[in-house]
């Protein structure tokens, strides 16, 4: 059974790139297209009948130079239309801001922030009116979270 494996490793290594390539698609953060990558370049290794040390060391190696040379494009690239905000959500602790739309008790509003209207919601879980001015002392994502000032 071993034989089998080890004569037809590129299979195997087909499969896990397969594999890998599936999940990426529900990541979006491009670690495993980089070891799908090293797999996929292994499994033509071992398809053309190099040894599976061979394939071990270029799927060791195409992975490592994926992290450094095919994720930051791929980043770049497939989320270059997303919200920046969320990298610029941490700048905002400690702002005060306006609440622009009513907080409800338990539930999300909107607060104003030098000019940007963002969804907050209330650190200790009750309503703020609108008009009342509040700091923001936390994050989620892009949802900030507040307390009256």
């Amino acid at each position: 059974m071993i034989d089998y494996f080890a004569e037809n490793l590129w299979q195997m290594w087909a499969l896990v790139s397969v594999v890998c390539l599936i999940l990426e698609l529900t990541n979006g953060d491009f670690f495993i297209m980089c070891f799908a990558i090293g797999a996929a370049i292994s499994a033509i290794l071992s398809a053309c009948g190099l040894s599976f040390y061979v394939g071990l060391a270029a799927f060791a190696a195409a992975s490592v130079l994926s992290i450094f040379f095919v994720r930051p494009a791929a980043l770049r690239y497939f989320h270059k239309n997303e919200d920046k905000r969320v990298s610029n959500a941490d700048a905002l602790i400690g702002r005060i801001g306006r609440v622009s739309e009513d907080i409800e008790k338990d539930g999300y509003g909107r607060v104003a922030i030098d000019g940007d209207d963002w969804k907050a919601v209330a650190k200790d879980g009750t309503a703020i009116a609108k008009g009342t001015n509040v700091k923001v002392v936390g994050r989620e994502s892009i949802i900030i979270t507040v307390e009256k000032e």
